[in-house]
């Protein structure tokens, strides 16, 4: 398997590239990122530098690059795994129109484990019918985007099982008791935290809580190599850890 990494010099694209060099399977052809550094292979800070072949695209840069990634997925039919967060509405519909013309596989999480929490998390609000939901995540402080993409993959899982469900980041500016439909969203950062998301089913009477706490960053680039190795042979469309789960 031959593979671009976007964000190249990152914490996971630094991770991914490890990866890539203990399996015998697996090269990384060239290295994208606006940062200097020095690495292996070829990184330059365009994508459309490289001319030469490959087999899938993993993005774990920032969602400013997403046009970027897929022009370049679109134009040379390379699928690309989206592992980058915090992108904005014209982001996803640029996702999508790509996942027309080549296999996209896109997640908010690259952990199978937090996969499971988001599908525990969807029966959880289904059954629980009168329970208050709040979720809150925890990151390290360098991370830029909040609340994480997997914090809002978690909520828009719910949002699918309880359609008036919205989301609330902040209650400071309203004094007002909660209502029913309120998903309670919090960030919390700080230290070198890789991870953690809980999950709050309040009853009046009982509290559940769901979570998943990650240790390591390799947790995700293992998640980004499955998603990659999942994309091999696929037709055009738009694929997440729902179906990687279900193959």
């Amino acid at each position: 398997m031959k593979l671009i990494i976007c964000g190249a010099f990152g914490r996971m694209g630094r991770a991914v590239a490890s990866l890539a060099e203990k399996a015998e399977d697996t090269d990384v052809v060239f290295g994208v990122d606006i940062a200097s550094g020095t690495a292996d292979f070829p990184v330059s800070d365009n994508i459309e530098d490289f001319c030469g072949e490959a087999d899938v695209i993993i993005d774990f840069s920032h969602h400013s690059a997403t046009a970027a990634v897929c022009a370049y997925a679109a134009r040379r039919s390379i699928p690309a795994v989206i592992a980058s967060t915090g992108h904005t509405e014209e982001d996803k519909a640029l996702i999508a129109a790509t996942a027309e013309k080549t296999a996209i596989f896109m997640s908010g999480n690259m952990s199978v484990g937090v996969a499971l929490l988001c599908k525990l998390c969807k029966e959880a609000a289904a059954f629980l019918e009168g329970a208050d939901i709040e979720i809150t995540e925890k990151h390290h402080n360098k991370k830029l985007d909040a609340p994480s993409g997997t914090a809002l993959m978690i909520a828009d899982g719910i949002k699918k099982v309880r359609e008036d469900s919205r989301y609330v980041y902040d209650r400071s500016s309203v004094r007002q008791a909660r209502e029913k439909n309120e998903i309670g969203i919090h960030s919390i950062r700080g230290g070198n935290i890789v991870g953690e998301h809980e999950v709050l089913f309040a009853l009046g009477n009982e509290h559940i809580t769901l979570s998943h706490s990650a240790f390591s960053r390799e947790l995700f680039a293992d998640g980004a190599f499955k998603a990659a190795r999942f994309l091999t042979g696929k037709k055009a469309g738009l694929y997440n850890m729902e179906d990687l789960l279900a193959e």
